[in-house]
């Protein structure tokens, strides 16, 4: 993965053998030491596991329904009464992408100024936005599809779940993801900063680059402010923190089975339960995942469906507005999915 251009990486596996923790690249660069096993990193989209994670709690705890309009509980945005808590969970919703969206053309739609895409965002990296905002930008373009017709990834699904959580409760985001989740399980390296900048040490450090006046320029940008992605990506977390927490998840230690099983069941067009995809894997098998990038860091969280084996792990980079890191992104995880979950894996010596 290193040779393929990461900075730098750290793998945690966990099986009924115990558990394999390995780094290799640097944490910093210029610098020797290899990326901490357990440093903190952004993890991206994995958030919204963790955020629909505590929407399902919710419904448990019977103040929010699976199936009630959006519009019942927000009823300040406007939002089509065909839009259901479910929909924003699996992205069926049909809403804008407020960090920008493909036309069906393929034509790109930009979204906020925010979104990392240039000296813009290095530039405007420390700025404040409120989900409010961030989510009235998204409704103010035309709908992607009728709500329940379609799928379409969009971080806006994810903010409107936030504030859902924050209006039926009373309390902050970050209060019921620490009551909910991370209190219980013991979470003590993971974060929802919601505008905070910092990130805990240890941590690898995450650079962006970007072209100004014919010159390449890479910025180190381990601190900003996530608010531009909100609940759709600003968690920090460690390996060892997402191997607790897939585990405990899918282990039935969070929510009640007929909500696990729901969200475990994918739809059709991309494998997305309700904060998860569901994926085969070559030569048999199904795995539960989530994984996510984030201005120079990235986390993988992959699991067996019974949380019995994990894969984790934390990656620094150098990221850019064409995500040249993407096609690197790709191959490498799907290598370590065959390795570690596929047939094909070596068997331990009798």
């Amino acid at each position: 993965m290193v040779d393929s251009g990461f900075v730098g990486v750290s793998l945690r596996v966990r099986d009924e053998r115990g558990e394999w923790v390995g780094s290799a690249g640097v944490s910093e660069l210029g610098g020797t030491e290899t990326p901490p096993a357990d440093g903190h990193v952004r993890i991206g989209s994995n958030t919204k596991t963790f955020t629909a994670t505590v929407v399902l709690q919710l419904v448990a705890e019977g103040r929010i329904g699976l199936d009630t309009p959006v519009d019942d509980y927000l009823p300040e945005f406007g939002l089509d009464r065909r839009i259901t808590v479910r929909m924003l969970l699996q992205h069926t919703s049909g809403v804008f992408n407020f960090t920008g969206d493909f036309d069906p053309d393929g034509t790109f739609v930009p979204g906020i100024p925010a979104t990392p895409s240039g000296k813009e965002w290095v530039d405007n990296r420390f700025h404040t936005y409120q989900p409010e905002e961030l989510v009235r930008l998204a409704l103010s373009k035309p709908a992607r599809f009728e709500p329940g017709t379609d799928w379409s990834y969009a971080n806006t699904n994810y903010v409107l779940a936030r504030l859902l959580i924050e209006k039926v409760t009373g309390r902050p985001v970050a209060e019921e993801m620490q009551r909910l989740v991370l209190g219980p399980l013991g979470l003590s390296g993971t974060v929802q900063p919601t505008t905070q900048t910092d990130i805990p040490e240890p941590h690898p450090h995450a650079y962006y680059r970007y072209e100004e006046d014919g010159e390449q320029r890479t910025v180190d940008v381990t601190r900003h402010n996530p608010s531009w992605v909100s609940s759709g990506g600003d968690m920090i977390s460690t390996t060892q923190d997402l191997a607790t927490f897939i585990s405990a998840l899918l282990g039935g230690k969070l929510l009640p089975a007929e909500l696990l099983t729901e969200m475990c069941t994918p739809e059709s067009k991309a494998g997305y339960g309700l904060g998860v995809f569901v994926q085969n894997v070559p030569g048999g098998g199904t795995v539960i995942t989530h994984n996510g990038g984030m201005a120079g860091h990235a986390a993988l969280m992959y699991s067996t469906p019974d949380g019995s084996k994990t894969l984790t792990a934390a990656l620094n980079y150098i990221d850019d507005s064409a995500l040249s890191m993407g096609a690197a992104f790709q191959q490498a995880t799907q290598q370590l999915v065959q390795e570690v979950f596929g047939s094909g894996q070596t068997e331990p010596t009798q």
